[in-house]
Parts: C-alpha cells; sequence; structure tokens
C-alpha cells in the first residue's frame, strides 16, 4: 500500500500519515443526493460489467473495474460468491477504485467515476437549481 507523509511543523519528527485512497478520496468531489438518484436512474438498465467471482476483490479484478470506469463512468458490479461480505467488498473496490458507490440492489453494486477527461464524458450531472442549497 502506498503512504503519503506530511510533515508537521518545519523541524518537527511527527508525521501524519494517510494511504493514498483516503488522501484522494479527500480531493473527490462528493456526489449530492439528486446526483446519486440521477445515476441510479441510469444505471436501471446497465448489465453488470464485473462479477467478483471466486477469488473475490483481486489487482485483476480492480483493474478491470479501473478499465470500465473509464470506458462508461457509471457500471455495475455483480457478487456471484461472497454475497455475505459483499458492502465490505464494495466499499474496497470503491476505494481502490477512486469511484463512488452510487447504490446496491439485492447482490449488484452500482459505482461512478467522472471522466477526468471533458472531451470523454459521457455523463452529465445535473445543475442544482437556483433556491436548492448548497
Amino acid at each position: 500500500m502506498i503512504f503519503l507523509h506530511k510533515m508537521v511543523g518545519i523541524n518537527s519528527v511527527e508525521t501524519e500519515s494517510l494511504t493514498y485512497n483516503a488522501y484522494m478520496r479527500g480531493k473527490m468531489k462528493q456526489l449530492k443526493g439528486s446526483e446519486r438518484t440521477y445515476l441510479r436512474g441510469l444505471a436501471h438498465h446497465l448489465k453488470p460489467v464485473v462479477l467478483v467471482g471466486e477469488q473475490g476483490v483481486t489487482d485483476t479484478l480492480i483493474q478491470a473495474t479501473n478499465e470500465a470506469l473509464d470506458l462508461h463512468e457509471l457500471i455495475k458490479v455483480k457478487f456471484n460468491s461472497f454475497k455475505e461480505q459483499k458492502k465490505i467488498l464494495a466499499q474496497e473496490i470503491e476505494e481502490r477504485t477512486q469511484s463512488e458507490m452510487i447504490g446496491m440492489i439485492g447482490h449488484i453494486a452500482m459505482f461512478y467515476r467522472q471522466q477526468p477527461d471533458q472531451d470523454k464524458r459521457k455523463i452529465q450531472l445535473p445543475k442544482r437549481a437556483q433556491g436548492e442549497a448548497a
């Protein structure tokens, strides 16, 4: 696991460690409830593109999930195995892919990660109404 160290003070030996994923998660914009609802609606017709099988969450599964998120932005992941641990495994997938789980229905989790390149974005999140709170 990659760790980031931030020096506290100029000559201090004390360091604050954060995992890379936790650091990146703090950098990511959190989705609002209305955005999650919108994305769940878009995901309704989608078929799962990643399947969690007998081996669980492996580096290969994370790589496949990252590739699918890069291509589609919004994907479904089906848990064929480890159904009892699906919430923990979904959280691990969320952290390792720097995506956001927008919901889980049955044994299928939905993940979203906005494409950094605006030209390649397929999903435009709805704009907030003027009177809506921040």
